[in-house]
């Protein structure tokens, strides 16, 4: 069994910065990719962004590009998610989410593990 639980979500201002991690426990072995969806209020749950867990190797959503950065610690079983310069419309729900593959994928649909979500909230 794979337990994720989020953490470093809150309330910040426009222009702000965050750092949400996610920490993974039991059967970690099984994990070899990892990554982050968002839903906001009212629309669609949607990919921020994914690592492989051996190689390292990031992919991002085309609006987070330079502003946020994934990255991960294995020998903590960790990943984390650098938000830089904040927007209103990153307000959401932040779920992490881990493969039993190392292919990275947008589709939430072909993640095996997911987190119960943490709250973040930018302010204008």
């Amino acid at each position: 069994q794979v337990e994720l639980v989020e953490s470093g979500g809150g309330l910040v201002q426009a222009g702000g910065s965050l750092r949400l991690s996610c920490a993974a426990s039991g059967r970690t072995f099984s994990i070899y990719a990892m990554g982050w969806f968002r839903q906001p209020p009212g629309k669609e749950r949607e990919f921020v962004a994914s690592i492989t867990w051996g190689g390292g190797r990031t992919y991002y959503a085309d609006n987070v590009k330079g502003r946020f950065a994934i990255s991960r610690d294995n020998a903590e079983n960790t990943v984390y998610l650098q938000m830089n310069n904040l927007k209103p419309e990153d307000t959401a729900v932040y779920y992490c989410a881990a493969k039993k593959d190392g292919l990275i994928t947008t589709n939430s649909r072909l993640y095996n593990y997911w987190g119960q979500g943490t709250h973040v909230t930018v302010s204008s």
